[in-house]
């Protein structure tokens, strides 16, 4: 008995052991971020993007002034926050991206192929200026709480495809979203993998995107995250702007709904 006690008493050390190296791993990731937040680069990016925003450019020489993200045309303080959403003009649910492609290409006279044939940039290439212009919309809802409609029928949808897509397992892992963002404590090395069916982990990951990333030297958008998942999963690519994207977008932001914008942050 003497022993039975002995190695229960290990157990429990141990675990409790791995349990606060694996909280001083997360805590520290969470204190390097922070340390970084007040230089970050993306800063640079959102600089960018609002001369790009107030420029008159492309075939039509016009600027982005009069784009409406949802609150009225030229209205950017806050839009952010309450994407996607269903627009009239479009008769489609738009998240920030598609949106703004929209913008330019009806407003600016620049063609959607063109706009959307690289919207990434490489390692350690210059930003595009999707990157640019989205880094700046974001910086304009920072602290706005997020507020992802679902009123519309066709915003309804949108979100109910997107938990489907969310759920789907296919490729040659067998994996969906949810096999990495379904379960609390899961983690990948020292990354700590949100929860993202419950409110506050969801809250919490979609206020921090765009985020410049580290590693990467480069404004990661929020269609670029999604692209990297289903690439991690071994999926076919998701096309850039496509209805299930959005969808996703959707789903995602409406499950985050009620918490603030932290966006663009940054990250490893």
């Amino acid at each position: 008995m003497k022993w039975l006690a002995y190695g229960a008493a290990c157990a429990v050390s141990l675990a409790g052991a791995s349990a606060l190296a694996q909280k001083s791993a997360a805590d520290a990731i969470a204190d390097y971020r922070a340390s970084l937040q007040d230089g970050n680069p993306a800063d640079l990016n959102a600089a960018r993007g609002a001369a790009l925003w107030n420029k008159a450019r492309g075939p039509k020489n016009a600027s982005l002034q009069g784009c409406d993200l949802g609150k009225g045309p030229g209205v950017v303080a806050g839009a952010a926050a309450s994407l996607p959403r269903y627009f009239a003009d479009a008769d489609a649910v738009m998240d920030v991206e598609s949106r703004l492609v929209h913008c330019m290409v009806t407003l600016q006279g620049f063609k959607r192929e063109e706009l959307t044939a690289k919207p990434y940039s490489s390692d350690g290439q210059k930003a595009t200026e999707i990157e640019d212009l989205v880094a700046f919309l974001y910086d304009e809802s920072r602290g706005m709480p997020i507020a992802v409609p679902t009123g519309h029928p066709k915003e309804q949808q949108a979100y109910q495809r997107g938990k489907q897509i969310f759920f789907f397992r296919a490729g040659p892992y067998d994996f969906s979203c949810a096999s990495c963002h379904s379960a609390d404590g899961q983690r990948i090395r020292l990354q700590d993998l949100p929860n993202l069916t419950k409110t506050a982990p969801a809250q919490a990951a979609f206020a921090a995107w765009p985020a410049y990333r580290v590693s990467q030297g480069a404004v990661r958008t929020m269609q670029w995250r999604l692209y990297d998942c289903f690439r991690q999963q071994r999926m076919p690519e998701l096309k850039y702007l496509s209805p299930a994207s959005v969808d996703l977008i959707a789903f995602l932001g409406v499950n985050a709904n009620g918490g603030k914008m932290a966006a663009p942050s940054i990250k490893r």
